[in-house]
């Protein structure tokens, strides 16, 4: 890890990224209902949904650090896609009715241009959620969370979403009313990318799809620097959660006694777990090798 302290924000910063929302929820509203801002209403509610989607983060990262147990023998890791997935749905439904109210204002005609004030709302919403995403995706890489990249990233959007709140809200009152609804659908669309995005992934982590191919270089590379081993039948690793549990078939010479192989096993599974970050299990199979 980064830093020593890295563990310890696993724990705090989701609490962080709840109470940053509940701020920013607050203040655009009250910011939208003044100044009559469609766009600043929309963005309100996509902050809203962060308050969900970091309520079901916290929820999952309690239930991921359970040990594991009879009925869960890898552990409860896999609860972060879960975790993910939800965040993606609450995005995509939230998208969802800021484009059906901004199409339905488009087409009745009903806009028309805020006050100015909107744009302080969609200002200080992009400073703290673009502060917000750096700091989550920081723990979220070093802990390898799943959950909390997945938190990081609907950060991410009500960023990108306030972006173009501003960019409506400014057309909008220099002449464009129609800008401010516009924007809040494409407020929608970017949530609905990522969302999507979010979706995808935690569909990869729950079906067990093979991690990155640096990821598993690095394992064959520590297993080939051990004495004793004289080749790889096969290698293939998992991510549950936040951790990554590889299982390998290592050839030896056939000659060897029990105990000289339970010391290969025991040195492979040393370095293994120290040369590569978040493993949570090596479960190591050996085979005699075959002579050419």
């Amino acid at each position: 890890m980064k830093y020593p302290h890295c563990p310890n924000c696993k724990g705090t910063v989701v609490w962080y990224a709840f109470s940053m929302n509940v701020f920013m929820v607050i203040f655009k509203s009250v910011l939208a209902l003044y100044s009559g801002c469609s766009a600043l209403v929309a963005d309100a509610f996509h902050s809203a949904a962060d308050i969900l989607a970091s309520t079901v983060t916290m929820i999952s990262m309690k239930i991921s650090g359970k040990p594991a147990d009879e009925d869960h023998v890898y552990g409860h890791g896999k609860i972060q896609f879960i975790s993910s997935a939800i965040v993606g749905i609450i995005l995509l439904t939230g998208a969802a009715f800021i484009i059906i109210g901004a199409l339905t204002s488009i087409i009745k005609g009903d806009y028309s241009a805020p006050n100015a004030i909107a744009l302080l709302g969609a200002g200080v919403s992009v400073i703290a959620n673009e502060l917000m995403y750096h700091y989550q995706s920081c723990v979220g890489r070093e802990n390898n969370s799943p959950a909390i990249i997945a938190n990081a990233w609907d950060n991410r959007s009500d960023a990108i979403s306030s972006i173009a709140v501003m960019i409506g809200i400014g057309l909008a009152v220099f002449g464009f009313p129609i800008a401010d609804p516009l924007a809040a659908a494409g407020v929608a669309l970017v949530i609905i990318h990522i969302a999507v995005e979010l979706i995808k992934d935690a569909i990869d982590g729950l079906m067990d799809a093979s991690p990155e191919v640096e990821e598993l270089r690095e394992i064959y590379n520590v297993v080939r620097s051990v004495s004793g081993i004289l080749g790889v039948s096969y290698m293939r690793a998992r991510t549950i959660g936040d951790e990554l549990h590889v299982e390998l078939s290592v050839e030896v010479d056939g000659s060897l006694y029990v105990y000289e192989g339970d010391v290969i096993v025991d040195v492979l599974k040393k370095r293994i777990i120290n040369a590569v970050d978040h493993i949570g299990g090596v479960y190591v199979f050996l085979t005699p090798h075959e002579m050419a």
